[in-house]
């Protein structure tokens, strides 16, 4: 006797789930105003915390959300991190749905994802398919995340800083609008990581050499006698004199080809080396001064914000 086949859900009871997604994050959304431009959408990390979009955040002062019950309060910036477009808010405690934040190994291309967000007192979703599920990669301004998530969905712009909800209801991370318009998951796990510094210390510590670098390509003779891959280099175009690339007596003019022993062509590539963990460190400079190959040892500084 053969065993009865399951029926799949009805479109009905898949619609259903979907508005009843909705109805649960819609206490855990709020809406944030800066002065000017359009709201975006906030995520309520913890009791009195607010996590969102730093790109879609345009000031540091002058804050207000609109709350789930419609009401406004002003919010104060505990810190931001351009590098994984992650920025940390206070405000007045409320209560909160009980909506857990969820790891995101699991994910898959194919999985569906709901994309929510608040529009003042209102709600905005989109449905889509996560389309790439990569490992951990470097922002272009050289933030760890920890997971490549992309995902085949319009996002409403006001959106940007909303939730992204596994089939459970489950916080998959921060939907947010990446380079070329792609729309990107800030994964929970690197939400975890980057405001838990910004409670503490209202920053993410960043590396820092103190020059400015601009690519080259070097004479092909000087490059294979260097053991180069490629006819390829960082000329120093800036030097800053409070910098360790001063105190290292890096100059103006010389041309960056090795971090260490790796070859080094790219100023994307040193924006991924100069991570937090690399504060305190002190690397092997080899760089190319008048046609010579030196090396030089740069121990790399935190840059801080000079005080106003």
């Amino acid at each position: 006797m053969s065993t009865p086949s399951l029926s799949p859900p009805s479109l009905d009871a898949i619609s259903d789930r979907l508005a009843d997604l909705c109805d649960g994050i819609a206490a855990r959304l709020v809406a944030v105003h800066g002065l000017r431009r359009r709201s975006s959408t906030g995520i309520i990390w913890r009791p009195g915390l607010v996590v969102t979009a730093e790109e879609a955040l345009e000031t540091d002062e002058d804050i207000l959300i609109t709350r789930p019950d419609g009401s406004q309060a002003p919010a104060s910036l505990i810190g931001r991190d351009p590098s994984t477009d992650i920025a940390l808010l206070r405000t007045e405690e409320q209560p909160i749905a009980d909506v857990p934040f969820a790891g995101t190994s699991g994910l898959r291309i194919g999985h569906l994802v709901l994309a929510v967000g608040r529009q003042a007192e209102e709600l905005c979703a989109a449905l889509g398919i996560v389309s790439l599920a990569g490992g951990s990669w470097r922002s272009l301004r050289g933030g760890h995340i920890d997971r490549r998530l992309h995902l085949d969905i319009k996002l409403d712009a006001r959106s940007e800083g909303g939730a992204t909800l596994d089939i459970n209801g489950q916080i998959l991370g921060m939907t947010v609008v990446g380079p070329r318009g792609r729309v990107l998951v800030i994964p929970t796990e690197t939400i975890e990581r980057v405001a838990t510094q910004l409670l503490a210390h209202g920053r993410i510590a960043r590396g820092y050499l103190g020059l400015g670098l601009q690519p080259v390509r070097i004479d092909q003779a000087i490059a294979d006698a260097a053991g180069l891959p490629e006819p390829r280099g960082l000329i120093v175009i800036s030097v800053d004199p409070n910098g360790p690339g001063q105190r290292a007596e890096i100059k103006q003019g010389d041309i960056l080809i090795r971090w260490d022993a790796d070859p080094l062509h790219s100023v994307r590539r040193v924006y991924s080396l100069l991570g937090p963990e690399s504060v305190g460190r002190t690397v092997t400079l080899g760089m190319l001064r008048a046609g010579k190959q030196i090396s030089l040892p740069v121990e790399i500084m935190e840059r801080v914000k000079p005080q106003e």
